[in-house]
């Protein structure tokens, strides 16, 4: 039988499939391979005398270190659009990271009570130039959490960003609403709630949610400076035209990015951060930072 990893603990792992949760353990050959079983893994489990057991993890979509989950589909990026303010390049660093992992971004604007023109906000028009899906939020008065709840169908979605945009108040609102309406989770899996700090996947909206903040840290590693263009779909469309092949759009003549900048089509604050990205990997000769 197939099914999802929704918490794992002590050695144990909880896979959900359909209406039912099986407490499995996973077979060593797992060890051998350096393979270990995490929340979000899509598994082949058998059950034997009550006692499911992990036969097979399927190919990982994704995976993060933290919060340790794998085939995350969508991520929430949120930010506050005051207290703190924002900054763009970090923003742009969540958005990079999301790219790379193959994860959908949704960009969540909180606090739209501490500015007045938040519709005109740089960040706001920097995020729609580059194609970015996005959504303004009160996070504690509830406004616009609705919007969110019907993304949430059909995906496996983690809530990312810096410390104090109010990750942890938005999750509470779904995460407390969906407790309370189903059943505490941690009663069908006879566990404490407070006995582990892993993750775990709450079922809502028909998908599922990762129940932590989510990453407030980056983790990039661009495999060469000629790959990093591919993680700003703004170029997409313009890539093809430019004068030579491969045009990295930094130096290059008859290059159709620097164009598009030129015309106001691509943003500046964009642009920008994919020539600082490009040059620290060319002038450190490093792929991490």
């Amino acid at each position: 039988m197939e099914g999802t990893i929704i918490k794992g603990i002590g050695g144990f792992y909880y896979v959900k499939i359909n209406n039912d949760i099986i407490e499995c353990k996973a077979r060593g050959k797992f060890r051998s391979k350096g393979l270990v079983p995490m929340v979000g893994d899509n598994v082949i489990i058998s059950i034997k005398n009550d006692q499911g057991a992990i036969e097979d993890i399927c190919k990982r979509k994704n995976q993060l270190i933290r919060p340790a989950v794998s085939n995350v589909s969508q991520a929430f990026v949120v930010f506050a659009l005051k207290n703190p303010e924002i900054n763009l390049e970090l923003l742009n660093k969540f958005l990079l990271q999301c790219e790379m992992k193959n994860i959908k971004s949704i960009v969540c604007f909180n606090k739209i009570d501490l500015e007045e023109n938040f519709i005109n906000h740089e960040a706001v028009k920097m995020v729609e130039s580059a194609g970015y899906e996005y959504v303004f939020l009160n996070a504690k008065k509830g406004i616009g959490l609705d919007k969110i709840k019907d993304k949430f169908k059909g995906n496996v979605t983690v809530f990312c960003g810096p410390s104090g945009v109010g990750k942890s108040t938005i999750l509470n609102k779904f995460v407390g609403t969906e407790l309370m309406e189903t059943g505490d989770i941690s009663e069908k899996l006879k566990r404490g709630k407070h006995t582990t700090r892993h993750s775990e996947l709450i079922e809502i909206s028909g998908g599922f949610l990762v129940d932590t903040p989510g990453f407030s840290t980056i983790e990039l590693s661009i495999k060469s400076k000629e790959s990093l263009k591919e993680f700003f779909p703004e170029f997409f469309k313009y890539d093809s035209q430019c004068k030579f092949n491969g045009c990295m759009h930094y130096k290059e003549p008859g290059c159709r990015i620097k164009q598009a900048l030129d015309e106001g089509e691509i943003n500046n604050n964009r642009y920008d951060f994919y020539i600082k990205t490009l040059e620290e990997i060319i002038k450190g000769g490093k792929d991490k930072w």
